[in-house]
């Protein structure tokens, strides 16, 4: 028994020892995690808080700390997974949401983010994963259903383009020099259009010929577009409609939901928008032009709302002071007759037989005359109050200061009651019946006031960032009761100010106040005597009274989110006429990329030749600079285009090239003028001067390098000619006088060139 009791004694005093250490330790882990907590280390402060209610899972507050901070804890996790895959660190993001769900297994939000994170591993890994069968049905079809079509990107080179000739000549012609196909409605029947264009764009001249005859036309394929006649029928049946949803993230009001369908109806008449309240969001459906603005004013007006914190001092200062300085003499005295002075009577009874009764009385009810000869001054009794001498002085000092401090959005307003909610009795009130004890209240009712400080602020942000305040504010507090109809009432003193404002974003503004200042000062002695300057403080008492009262309102706005306004947001765009709604694009004009040796320059021939290398038959001698047209001799059909490069072979150093071009102006007309890529070589942009004479059928064409650059040498297309053949027959096309420059405008010798061209 008692090789039992010893180790049970052994691990009771093990025991006892050990509970005070477990039980500071705990305090010192509590201690942690609140300090982890204030400094918003949630995470740290979970894992405090963990090992607290692990050693003490049946002490409410530790387990009460626990779950309370499994949530911030998890969630300040969720955040940081997400700054990680918003930098790219997805196998990191991965981790830290798997250990957030460790956490708090009912945050959902880890679970939606660690598989979408999950998912975007996925796709990187397996760009195009291998289903392991194709859809079915409509899911296949909305997979691999396309988007809108889009015309590829054409050059954005200046061209000239003039001709008089039929509206699907002119587009065949643009259609050519942009390397596009071009279809014609069944229905269209081309007219005699005159085009005059210079230093334009091929998108920008297909834009024209539409306006010019009165057609449109859409994208079929990446080069093919659709030409049919401008009419609303024909639009309506031949553009492309596409459907688009659009999730509002900063919109959610139904309000503000229908604001935006307003818009996108009235300003870009799509009829066909739905709003759909419960996910946010609008579909439309319209042309890729509509839903294109459709979006662009999706995107102006679903921005988040600016918000304001609005800091508000209330101030209160009370200062009283007193003061009493003086002596209180006595200003009455008493005189009463001393109380050893009797009058005293004597009566006697009659005597009836042989017995008789005698009475003596006395009293001190005052004196008789007799005794008025015999007064003298110990008779009398004088009583004279006493002097008091008074030197106090009483200094209060009083400070209120209420700073509340308001959130609020752009246009919502915000309340804040701090205070009580006083009741007040109402109703109908009558005198009682014939003195019965009936209640003079007869309908009872209450009316709950808000007592306190009372703020009410509706803030609107300007795009300047000043701030326009519509402020109501009541600081009331109960100073009284009054009785009415047998009822104590409250009796409420109100400090109210209604204003509106406009500050600058951290500009303080003096609200509104009030200033009491009281002063009351008393004299009190022997009359006379107390007016006397040195003498008044002998024979009276003079009190001052001093008493202020201040009460200041005082505001000053913050912007914490102002409104984000974008230069698109502000930038007007051309959007067609107010009959059809389209989008024209304007791309920046540049140069053409330098020509590579086996790459053609846009040439609408079939088999045209390479720019970078020069025909044979009109070869010049080697070592002499020389003219060459690729090709040098050129077939043609009556009505219809062909492009001939103009090439410079042998220079050496050459920064500018002025020509001279001949032709026929009866069978010819020269279309257009482009860069053709030797001066551009090496990335330059080159400037293009012509100026054309279609009486003689002279072309005056300079091409010039950038000032400050140096020259280029070797061999190359300097421009590229566009003719449209008018008549049948052979003309020549010849290069009179022309020649080269350097980067000093000397003049580098270029011996001419000529072409002939055969029209059938």
């Amino acid at each position: 028994m008692r090789r039992l009791m010893r180790p049970a004694l052994l691990l009771l005093l093990v025991a006892i020892a050990t509970l005070p250490a477990t039980a500071d330790k705990v305090k010192d882990l509590y201690a942690k995690g609140q300090d982890a907590e204030a400094r918003q280390q949630y995470e740290v402060a979970y894992g405090f808080f963990k090992q607290c209610y692990d050693l003490k899972p049946k002490d409410l507050r530790y387990r009460a700390s626990f779950e309370r901070i499994r949530f911030e804890a998890a969630a300040s996790i969720v955040h940081n997974g997400q700054k990680l895959r918003e930098d790219g660190k997805l196998d990191e993001a991965v981790a830290e949401f798997q250990k957030a769900l460790a956490i708090d297994p009912a945050l959902f939000i880890a679970k939606q983010e660690l598989n979408r994170t999950l998912k975007m591993i996925n796709d990187q890994r397996n760009p195009q994963p291998q289903a392991a069968g194709p859809p079915a049905g409509l899911e296949r079809k909305v997979r691999e259903a396309a988007g809108p079509v889009e015309l590829a990107p054409i050059s954005n080179i200046p061209i000239t383009v003039k001709l008089t000739d039929k509206s699907d000549t002119v587009y065949r012609t643009i259609g050519q020099l942009a390397g596009i196909n071009v279809l014609f409605d069944p229905d269209y029947t081309p007219k005699q259009i005159k085009v005059e264009l210079n230093g334009v764009t091929l998108e920008e001249a297909l834009e024209i010929t539409a306006l010019e005859s009165k057609t449109f036309w859409r994208p079929v394929t990446l080069n093919t577009i659709f030409v049919a006649t401008d009419n609303p029928a024909k639009r309506k049946e031949l553009e492309q409609s596409v459907l688009k949803t659009f999730y509002l993230t900063n919109l959610s009001a139904p309000t503000e939901l229908q604001d935006v369908v307003n818009a996108i109806r009235a300003v870009l008449d799509v009829q066909r928008v739905q709003q759909l309240l419960s996910q946010n969001a609008l579909v439309v459906r319209g042309t890729p032009d509509q839903i294109a603005l459709a979006e662009k004013l999706v995107e102006d007006l679903d921005k988040a709302r600016p918000e304001v914190i609005v800091d508000i001092a209330v101030m209160q200062v009370s200062k009283d002071r007193s003061r009493t300085l003086g002596l209180s003499p006595p200003t009455s005295a008493t005189v009463t007759l001393q109380s050893n002075l009797n009058n005293t009577t004597t009566t006697t009874g009659t005597t009836t037989g042989t017995t008789g009764t005698t009475t003596t009385g006395s009293g001190t009810s005052g004196i008789n005359l007799n005794s008025l000869g015999n007064l003298n001054a110990t008779n009398f009794q004088v009583v004279i109050p006493s002097a008091n001498l008074s030197a106090v002085m009483n200094n209060s000092d009083t400070k209120l200061i209420q700073n509340p401090q308001i959130r609020a959005l752009d246009g919502q307003k915000a309340s804040l009651k701090i205070g009580d909610r006083v009741p007040v009795a109402t109703g109908s009130f009558q005198p009682g019946i014939g003195g019965v004890g009936i209640n003079p209240l007869v309908n009872t009712q209450f009316q709950y006031l808000d007592v306190g400080v009372n703020i009410e602020i509706t803030p609107h942000v300007h795009a300047n960032g000043e701030v326009t305040l519509k402020i109501t504010m009541d600081v009331s507090a109960v100073t009284g009761q009054s009785n009415i109809g047998g009822i104590s009432q409250p009796i409420i003193g109100q400090r109210k100010i209604e204003h509106e404002i406009r500050l600058r974003d951290g500009e303080a503004n003096l609200m509104g106040g009030i200033m009491e200042d009281q002063q009351t000062k008393s004299l009190a002695g022997i009359p006379g005597l107390a007016q006397i300057p040195i003498l008044k403080y002998l024979f009276g008492q003079t009190t001052q009274d001093h008493s202020e009262n201040e009460i200041i309102f005082a505001i000053v706005p913050h912007i914490i989110r102002g409104t984000e306004v974008s230069e698109i947001n502000q930038r007007a765009i051309d959007i067609g006429t107010s009959t059809t709604i389209e989008l024209h694009s304007r791309r920046p004009q540049a140069a053409p990329a330098p020509v590579q040796p086996g790459t053609p320059s846009i040439q609408p021939q079939a088999n045209p030749a390479p720019a970078a290398q020069p025909p044979t038959p009109n070869a010049a001698p080697s070592g002499t600079a020389s003219f060459l047209f690729d090709p040098p001799t050129i077939q043609a059909a009556k009505g219809g285009t062909f492009m001939v490069n103009l090439l410079l072979s042998g220079a050496q150093n050459v920064h500018s090239v002025p020509v001279q071009l001949n032709y026929d102006p009866k069978m010819l007309q020269l279309v257009n003028v482009s860069n053709g890529g030797f001066l551009s070589q090496d990335g330059q942009i080159v400037t293009l001067a012509h100026r054309e004479d279609e009486m003689v059928g002279q072309s005056q064409i300079t091409a010039s390098r950038p000032p400050g650059v140096g020259g280029v040498s070797g061999q190359g297309a300097v421009v590229t000619l566009t003719f449209q053949a008018k008549t049948d027959g052979q003309t020549p096309l010849t290069i009179t006088r022309g020649g080269a420059r350097d980067p000093g405008l000397q003049a580098i010798t270029v011996n001419g060139a000529q072409a002939s061209v055969t029209i059938q």
